[in-house]
């Protein structure tokens, strides 16, 4: 599928469907990047649904525990919760994921993102959009995979994992060297891959990490989806709001004129984890928009497009299972 810029802008004006609810009793839900913007309104949409237990993962423990609080006070829930987890520390994902060891996890969304300004590496060696929006996403995904499949058999449910993406990964297409480099993640994570459509690029590789983990799960009770919130009024923008000058005062305009609010983008996610609950396999391995499966770009599907996936999901896990060797054996033991 191909859609153009004007195309998604004009899809900001159509009317957003209501929140989809369901009944969440003693179920987990997990959700990443939850002190603001779409996570906290996420959080808050599910604390409404009477979990069992909602958890924040939240790098900041001052912004996770006020935004904790704010939950309870707002919605009534007491089993709100905070777990540190940067994604920008390949260790402190691990130590994240690790935390649910004999939990049951029902329900996790891979929110965490950043729009990097220039070329800025983590401690890990890794560009920050890229290992924060990608790499790091997936090793958590991997890394509670195990959590998800038996919460699922235990409880005879359909356990969700959702990877949050954006309708601007149809603007861009990674270059044919990558797929021929022989390491094509290193190769992205060279300098000149960074540009202005770095974030959108990530959108992109989302939605492959996406495709490849509803294969990687498809005999399992575990239904992966991916979905867009739209272009929401959040904190992902605070790169251009600090830049001020012209780019702030276009980010401003265009977030003025175009921009939904971060509940309304919330919904978007909350559909994706717990719509269609009484069809659950509808939504397996699908891209979502406005409670809507739409196709995803076209260097995403079709032949070209598993060749590519198949690609950077093979070296992904390979350079994953350097930071944890259990990532090698959860995809060994769920590729069937």
């Amino acid at each position: 599928m191909k859609k153009s810029p004007l195309t998604v802008y004009k899809e900001q004006f159509w009317t957003v469907p209501p929140v989809a609810t369901a009944d969440l009793s003693g179920q987990t839900v997990v959700i990443t990047g939850a002190n603001t913007g779409l996570g906290f309104e996420a959080a808050k949409h599910f604390a409404s649904m009477g979990p069992g237990k909602l958890v924040l993962g939240c790098r900041s423990e001052v912004k996770g525990r006020e935004a904790a609080e704010k939950i309870k006070a707002e919605t009534g829930c007491e089993v709100v919760e905070l777990r540190i987890v940067d994604m920008a520390s390949f260790a402190s994902v691990r130590a994240f994921a690790d935390s649910f060891e004999g939990e049951r996890v029902d329900i996790f969304v891979a929110n965490a993102g950043v729009i990097s300004a220039g070329y800025k590496t983590t401690a890990d060696g890794w560009e920050e959009s890229l290992q924060i929006n990608d790499i790091a996403t997936a090793l958590l995904c991997l890394l509670l995979t195990p959590r998800l499949v038996e919460t699922g058999d235990k409880y005879k449910t359909n356990p969700r994992l959702v990877v949050v993406s954006s309708d601007t990964h149809y603007w861009v297409s990674i270059p044919d060297e990558v797929y021929e480099a022989p390491s094509p993640w290193k190769e992205l994570n060279k300098e000149k891959y960074v540009t202005r459509f770095r974030y959108l690029q990530t959108k992109l590789l989302d939605i492959f990490i996406m495709q490849s983990l509803a294969e990687l799960l498809q005999d399992t009770r575990v239904i992966v989806t991916s979905m867009t919130p739209g272009y929401c009024a959040s904190d992902l923008d605070r790169g251009f709001r600090a830049a001020g000058g012209l780019l702030g005062m276009i980010n401003a305009l265009r977030k003025w004129l175009l921009a939904r609010t971060s509940e309304q983008g919330a919904r978007q996610i909350v559909y994706a984890a717990v719509g269609s609950w009484d069809d659950p396999e509808k939504l397996r391995g699908t891209y979502l928009n406005l409670h809507e499966i739409q196709e995803p770009s076209d260097h995403a599907i079709g032949e070209e497009g598993k060749r590519r996936r198949d690609i950077l999901w093979a070296d992904l896990i390979g350079e994953l299972s350097k930071v944890d060797g259990r990532v090698a054996r959860i995809a060994k033991d769920y590729s069937g």
